[in-house]
């Protein structure tokens, strides 16, 4: 049996009022022997390198073997985790902050108004509608009631013209396959409509039916693990079987495409988005009201965009092409070419999030050094006011074409989000909602500050913790990042990073290359060839909170999920003395096979892949299962990860981790946290979401050396 003594005959203050009795604690943990883990023989040649595999076998994540192996991996990682003193403490405080009534933005359809209700801890959020903004709020549906551990969830809907019909998506287990059901809403009840094995699709209507993408049906047991291949476009008219519908679009020759099919608010225009990775994509229109075929505004895959809004023949058109910050343009469809587009929102030095149509006006969403601005300007895109916000925050707009009146909503990393009704014709805001919590983000402060990278590149961070702390290299910190896909991570309020907060901790997020912040160049400085960019920025990020003693090595522990699960890998297996504690989440770890599973193909256009030599060839130096070496003391270590999910499959962490048991020294803990019955993160029943993140903080304080809670 190992032992790690982290601390003996110290002073416990569990929970203590100042004055009261401090008590002596004896700690240690004891942690269990890792599971033997078979090595078989397996190697591959990538171009004369020759590559060994040893665990392969855990790839079929549905054997009898590998569910041994999770079994005995969560009988030590629990044992762990169960000897931390305060885990139950933590539990209980976390659950206490986390239950608050949460209310999203309305949105207006028909004659109804709708949004998603918590009213605190309920595994689910509830839609909810009101027949005018100031009817009765009723419930219109409840996923707590789809199974018995919450684990059911809705995933996307959309409403008929006047909203007569409600498609909505259930996703089940946190699985990206969902089933599309129907309900009238006249009557209030569901229709015998059914469509199954939908994936990365929206729900759109038109007239009696809707638009929808699908994959074939997957064999029978590997419905989680099976490359998803031949994307297609469906109609399915109301009240006939699945069997029927009408297939709208499809690419016979390239089956690592996906399409998406989408109609305007007129229900005039359908237009069909093709990807063949995270980035770029094609663009097609059909004008339905015509007896015409599809019109190409977009044939390649260089640039981003999508239709805002289509009036007379034009199409307002959101893209980067020639503009790395995006701009919107007008498009007349009968002279749809390139060179004939008309800008009406110019590419600005700020980078455009999104443009919303409210009031017959333009509502762009800027972000400036990764905080959100609202503009508003007319339809011929002169400008006309900006609407004043909070603070230092993200904020989202949801507005209709031809009404005045309007919401947004705001939050940042020490206020929950605040729901704001905005009169466009007055320019006058009011509070809707105000979201009420047991965490005074009073007592706290953000700041951002600039770091300069390892190549001078100037690299924003957000740092969050209470007011008053005195910076003497001796906090316990968190470092958060993401850095890829073109996702910016934006300041907002999250209950999770409330508890350690409260504990004196500093919680940091670096916006690092590869997100969006800075638009599409900011991207591609953390792409393929580039991505050691991103490791490099999130490791400055490190050693800047280091150096002006906002904590030290010892303190420090960094997180990452999905991408940044990658960057966790990738960084402490670069730099294992660089932190105390490492969390990969849900990870992509083995950048040589990850393009073999499911939908893993289409990060080839972020990464690139193993099929080339230099793609091989730059993967290789940074794939995280491929550069753990032996006796190295890696930071203590908790991956996560999820028996369900089918975006970033297990197989990564379960690979990823006998690595480091096998490899790594015994100085820390190496461990692994599989969540059974759950998914990459979407859906996740908030009770499921609590355990989580109470595990974490215990083994993040417990390793940090933080041996009582204030």
């Amino acid at each position: 049996m190992k032992k790690l003594i982290i601390a003996s005959s110290i002073l416990s203050l569990f929970a203590c009022g100042e004055g009261e009795k401090k008590e002596e604690l004896n700690t240690s943990i004891t942690l269990k022997p890792y599971p033997e883990v078979r090595k078989d023989s397996i190697s591959d040649d990538y171009f004369g390198t020759i590559v060994n595999d040893p665990y392969r076998w855990l790839e079929d994540d549905r054997s009898e073997e590998t569910a041994n192996w999770v079994k005995a991996q969560n009988e030590v990682t629990f044992d762990y985790l169960s000897q931390i003193p305060y885990r139950d403490q933590l539990k209980n405080r976390l659950t206490e902050l986390w239950n608050y009534e949460k209310v999203s933005t309305p949105f207006n359809k028909g004659k109804y108004y709708f949004y998603y209700k918590n009213d605190g801890i309920q595994n689910q959020s509830v839609l909810y509608y009101r027949e005018g903004l100031e009817g009765e709020e009723k419930v219109l549906l409840n996923p707590n009631e789809w199974s018995e551990d919450g684990t059911a969830a809705m995933n996307g809907l959309s409403f008929s013209k006047d909203a007569e019909y409600m498609a909505f998506g259930v996703s089940k287990a946190g699985s990206d396959w969902i089933e599309i059901q129907v309900m009238n809403m006249d009557k209030m009840e569901m229709t015998a409509d059914t469509v199954k094995w939908v994936k990365f699709s929206g729900i759109s209507w038109y007239k009696d039916g809707f638009y929808y993408s699908s994959y074939d049906a997957p064999k029978e047991g590997s419905e989680f693990s099976n490359k998803n291949e031949f994307h297609k476009v469906y109609y399915h008219k109301l009240g006939t079987p699945q069997s029927t519908d009408q297939l709208i679009f499809e690419d016979k020759v390239n089956p690592e495409r996906n399409f998406y099919a989408g109609v305007n608010e007129a229900q005039t225009l359908l237009i069909i988005s093709g990807s063949e990775s995270t980035s770029g994509n094609t663009l097609m229109v059909k004008e339905l009201d015509k007896n015409e075929g599809f019109i190409t505004l977009v044939d390649d895959f260089e640039n981003e965009q999508n239709v805002v809004g289509y009036e007379n023949g034009e199409v307002l058109l959101f893209t980067n092409v020639n503009a790395p910050n995006n701009k919107l343009v007008k498009v007349d469809l009968k002279n749809p070419s390139k060179e004939n587009w008309v800008d009406v929102l110019p590419e600005k030095t700020d980078y455009l999030n999104s443009v919303t149509i409210a009031n017959n006006q333009l509502v762009a969403s800027y972000m400036k050094d990764v905080v959100t601005a609202l503009e508003i300007y007319e339809k011929d895109g002169t400008f006309s006011h900006a609407i004043e916000l909070p603070g230092l925050g993200s904020a989202g707009f949801s507005g209709d074409k031809d009404t005045s009146l309007a919401f947004y909503s705001f939050s940042s990393y020490t206020k929950p989000g605040t729901i704001f009704k905005y009169d466009m014709k007055t320019k006058k805001s009011s509070i809707w909602y105000e979201a009420k919590t047991a965490f005074d983000g009073d007592n706290y402060v953000t700041n951002q500050v600039f770091y300069e990278s390892k190549d001078g590149t100037k690299i924003p961070m957000f740092i969050t913790h209470k007011k008053g702390l005195k910076m003497d290299g001796q906090n316990p910190t968190f470092l958060y990042a993401y850095g890829g896909f073109n996702i910016s991570i934006k300041p907002y309020f999250d209950v999770k990073t409330t508890v350690f907060l409260e504990q004196g901790g500093i919680y940091a997020v670096a916006n690092l290359r590869g997100g969006s912040e800075y638009g599409e160049d900011w991207h591609k400085a953390g792409m393929k060839e580039k991505k050691q960019n991103v490791f490099d920025d999130f490791i400055a990020a490190a050693e800047y909170l280091k150096k002006f003693k906002y904590t030290s090595t010892e303190k420090l522990a960094i997180h990452g999920r999905s991408n940044g699960g990658l960057l966790i890998g990738a960084v402490m297996t670069q730099r294992p003395d660089l932190a105390q504690v490492a969390l990969p989440g849900v990870g992509v770890l083995d950048m040589l096979r990850y393009h073999q599973f499911t939908i893993g193909w289409a990060w080839a256009g972020e990464y690139g892949d193993s099929e080339t030599k230099e793609s091989f060839e730059n993967l290789y130096r940074y794939s995280p299962l491929h550069n753990v070496k032996k006796g190295t003391d890696y930071p203590a270590t908790m991956v996560t990860t999820a028996d369900h999910d089918d975006r970033v499959v297990p197989a990564h962490s379960f690979k990823f981790i006998s690595e480091l048991q096998a490899k790594g020294s015994d100085k820390n803990p190496l461990l692994i946290r599989v969540d059974v019955n759950a998914g990459h993160g979407a859906g996740k029943p908030t009770s499921k979401t609590i355990e989580e993140w109470a595990d974490i903080w215990s083994f993040v304080l417990w390793n940090q050396g933080v041996t009582y809670l204030k």
